[in-house]
């Protein structure tokens, strides 16, 4: 189970504070595919690169799902995925910052609402603000 005081805390840091990395961090064409992470009834709706992997960002009809996954799976390495509704904060799911061996994801109920979402696979970070509204 999530610690929910741990994961506002690493939110963030995950959405916030690290994102000047992503501007000076060019991503790289990606290998990594959706392979049905989040579950049943989940399609992805939009995609970011990142060094070393791509995030996800899925939908069910209720809820949003971040999948961060690796182009080359292995030994585990410090990644992250976070999601949460942009105007409500305490809505917050994230992994801890931890380390995977091939995907991290993160899950939050947000229909009908914009969210800011992204993932990080070592020290790159790509995210997005205030998106997917109405969705």
């Amino acid at each position: 189970m999530i610690n929910v005081g741990k994961s506002i805390a690493a939110c963030t840091a995950a959405l916030g504070i690290t994102a000047g990395m992503a501007i000076f961090l060019p991503a790289t064409a990606s290998a990594a595919n959706y392979a049905g992470q989040c579950g049943s009834g989940f399609s992805v709706i939009d995609k970011l690169d990142l060094r070393g992997g791509t995030v996800f960002l899925t939908y069910d009809g209720k809820t949003n799902c971040v999948v961060t996954v690796r182009d080359q799976p292995g030994e585990p390495i410090s990644m992250g995925a976070a999601v949460r509704q942009s105007k409500d904060h305490s809505a917050v799911v994230i992994n801890d910052d931890r380390r995977f061996g091939e995907y991290a994801y993160a899950k939050v109920e947000a229909q009908g609402k914009c969210i800011d979402w992204g993932g990080r696979i070592e020290d790159h970070v790509e995210e997005r603000f205030n998106e997917h509204c109405g969705v």
